[in-house]
């Protein structure tokens, strides 16, 4: 059995989106975090999955997941209340998905879990970290119907004002319950309600946690 690893960043570790100007500030900050070579993203709340077989490797590309069996291979997605995902396996398979809404409602945890068994993953579970919850995540109607059209009317809630709202980690549980994954774990924190996160929604912070996974 191979030790899967991961780690949620906090606003205490820094910025670490790839938007920010100071390429070496932003190297050295992830070097802090896991002193290895990292594959990021340009995430666009899509489905999908890069396959890394070198350590860095597909850095960079357009996709909101990677998965590999490489150890040291770091994959990293970024968030600021979308659903950060670590996928992990007795194999050392491992996986890193950005679930945003439109990323989950499009596919992204199953196209993950599978890409992940491709590698000869066997059983699959995850790990949910710091996102917005539903008290503080008004919906719109339509958006809202959709979500709840795919997954069932358990990723409804509602907000601390009495409104409409969506229940990202139900919404994630139901992808990924969907894909064969009923051993998920939830670190249960509101990037909304915790400062010690960055929340875009809450506060329009401009920087963002990571999601660090290897083995």
């Amino acid at each position: 059995m191979t030790r899967a690893r991961f780690r949620f960043t906090t606003a205490a570790d820094g910025d670490l989106s790839i938007l920010q100007d100071d390429a070496d500030l932003l190297a050295q900050r992830r070097q802090a975090v896991v002193a290895l070579p990292w594959t990021w993203l340009r995430q666009v709340h899509g489905a999908e999955v890069v396959v890394v077989d070198a350590p860095g490797g597909g850095a960079g590309r357009t996709a909101d997941a990677a998965v590999t069996a490489v150890p040291g291979a770091v994959l990293a997605v970024h968030t600021a209340d979308c659903a950060p995902v670590a996928l992990l396996s007795p194999e050392g398979v491992v996986g890193a998905a950005h679930a945003g809404w439109r990323g989950v409602e499009r596919g992204v945890l199953p196209a993950t879990v599978k890409a992940m068994r491709d590698l000869g993953a066997s059983e699959v579970r995850a790990v949910l970290g710091p996102c917005i919850r539903p008290g503080c995540y008004e919906f719109g109607a339509d958006d809202l119907a959709l979500v709840v059209d795919r997954f069932g009317p358990g990723v409804q809630g509602t907000t601390a004002a009495g409104t409409p709202a969506l229940d990202v980690p139900a919404a994630v549980r139901a992808s990924l319950a969907g894909a064969g994954v009923d051993d998920v774990d939830d670190v249960g924190i509101c990037t909304a309600c915790d400062t010690g996160y960055f929340s875009h929604r809450a506060r329009g912070d401009a920087g963002r946690q990571a999601l660090v996974v290897w083995s």
